[in-house]
């Protein structure tokens, strides 16, 4: 395991709002994390400065040793909280694409999960159901040999049984010498996967720890301290 992202003093501001507060932590390689907090937190400032897309107003941020940019956009694989494909591009189209963007994209790994849900390479995304428009997304994303992969609510507002396919899509298809910082509100559908939490408020860390020393320790499951820390 090594060092594989370090924030010194991270700080973000809009006009008199601070996002992100002096946040420093270090995370390591071959980890899930789950970046948890309640609405207006920091956490999808702080995944999209990862994601290369907002620049920090102070402080340091390095991932595998890069500086947010053209390098650590190589070995970061972001998948945002919205829609972010052309919905009038095929599924082949759109799998063309990434396979000339990113020289990491492992298009038989694509093609593969695709023919799995029998969605159609022909298939126009604006033709497809909200749960299979959320898979095609997320294949794409884990389709790639990243070293970090960035999920903004993956599981959000689709159906059980969508849920447990990105889970496990998430589980099987990653580098595991890489590592998964998925931000999300439902706790308990992924709290069985997690290595880490980190929970985070008004822009500051309240708590970085491993989820065993949590359940061993504390003798709390994630959702159920998440519920204390933050009163729900």
């Amino acid at each position: 395991m090594s060092k594989l992202l370090e924030c010194t003093n991270l700080t973000k501001k809009y006009g008199g709002l601070t996002a992100l507060n002096r946040v420093s932590f270090t995370l390591d390689s071959g980890k899930m994390i789950g970046l948890l907090g309640p609405n207006g937190s920091g956490k999808t400032t702080f995944i999209k400065i990862l994601a290369g897309l907002l620049v920090p107003d102070e402080g340091s941020i390095y991932i595998d040793g890069h500086a947010p940019g053209v390098e650590s956009k190589k070995v970061v694989a972001y998948l945002p909280d919205n829609h972010f494909i052309n919905s009038y591009m095929t599924v082949r189209q759109i799998i063309d694409y990434f396979k000339d963007f990113y020289e990491d994209f492992r298009e038989e790994r694509a093609l593969k999960m695709l023919s799995e849900l029998g969605i159609s390479e022909d298939a126009r995304l604006k033709s497809l159901s909200k749960g299979n428009k959320e898979k095609v997304a997320l294949i794409l994303i884990m389709s790639r040999d990243a070293k970090l992969y960035v999920l903004d609510e993956p599981i959000a507002g689709v159906d059980p049984a969508t849920r447990d396919y990105i889970i496990s899509t998430i589980i099987n298809n990653y580098n595991p010498e890489a590592s998964v910082i998925i931000s999300t509100h439902l706790i308990t559908d992924i709290e069985s996967v997690l290595d880490e939490v980190i929970f985070i408020q008004n822009g500051e860390i309240l708590l970085k720890e491993d989820v065993d020393t949590i359940r061993n320790e504390k003798n709390k499951s994630v959702d159920e301290l998440f519920r204390e820390v933050f009163r729900w």
